[in-house]
């Protein structure tokens, strides 16, 4: 995977790149999120979280919480304790307010943590989720061994990530939304110039698909599967210790 970072002419590794890009879209990211996506992407979270259904999962770990979105939407599976991880503590600050504004702070908790050097001890977790996430990390397989070492035996790696759609005309019509529009919208609201325009270099350089399902096996998951969402928008993967 080529290593695209936010910021191309400033120093810094891509994670600290990536926290910094974040921290700085903190406050409008809940909105653009939406926005951009036309609410889609709450649809595409529940989904992914109804997979993990069956498992009665009662630990979850929300990998790259950001604003705990996916946290929140977890509660539908009634855990005992969802915990989000975050290197922005942008992204948490907005989130912490956000889950103390539903009342869910007794379950949910939310907390600095880097996904390649997860703060938990082996075997900590019934599921795992990540929404728009793995894309960022730094060392990609880095950060799936720490997920696949945290996750109980039968556990359950729940993964939702932008993909390339691949059929016309959709992939033209997505190309152009996601390299053109999305950018110029990104950075009107957002006010940070590289956000929205490092988001489709970062899916573009992302090994989706069967690729991605590949590295997940490599990791040690099993029973690797790939759901393709919204004409190949986004997908779910899902892989189990």
């Amino acid at each position: 995977m080529t290593n695209i970072v936010p910021y191309q002419q400033e120093s810094g590794s891509k994670k600290e790149q990536v926290a910094r890009m974040f921290n700085s879209i903190s406050g409008r990211y809940d909105f653009l999120n939406h926005f951009l996506s036309m609410g889609i992407d709450r649809g595409w979270r529940r989904k992914a979280i109804e997979l993990l259904r069956p498992l009665k999962p009662r630990h979850i770990l929300d990998v790259a919480t950001g604003t705990g979105d996916f946290a929140v939407q977890a509660m539908a599976l009634n855990p005992e304790k969802i915990v989000g991880v975050d290197i922005s503590e942008g992204m948490l600050d907005v989130g912490k307010k956000k889950v103390l504004a539903k009342g869910l702070d007794k379950v949910v908790s939310l907390q600095y943590g880097d996904s390649e050097n997860l703060p938990f001890a082996d075997g900590s977790f019934d599921a795992i989720t990540v929404g728009f996430g793995v894309r960022n990390f730094e060392d990609l397989r880095r950060g799936l061994q720490e997920m696949y070492r945290v996750l109980k035996p039968g556990g359950k790696a729940v993964i939702l990530e932008f993909s390339r759609p691949r059929s016309f005309p959709f992939k033209q019509v997505y190309n152009f939304y996601f390299s053109f529009i999305l950018p110029r919208i990104g950075k009107m609201v957002s006010k940070d110039d590289s956000a929205y325009t490092y988001l489709p270099k970062s899916v573009e350089a992302f090994p989706d698909g069967e690729d991605f399902l590949h590295i997940l096996q490599d990791v040690g998951f099993k029973q690797n599967q790939c759901r393709s969402l919204t004409f190949g928008v986004s997908s779910i993967y899902t892989g189990t210790k």
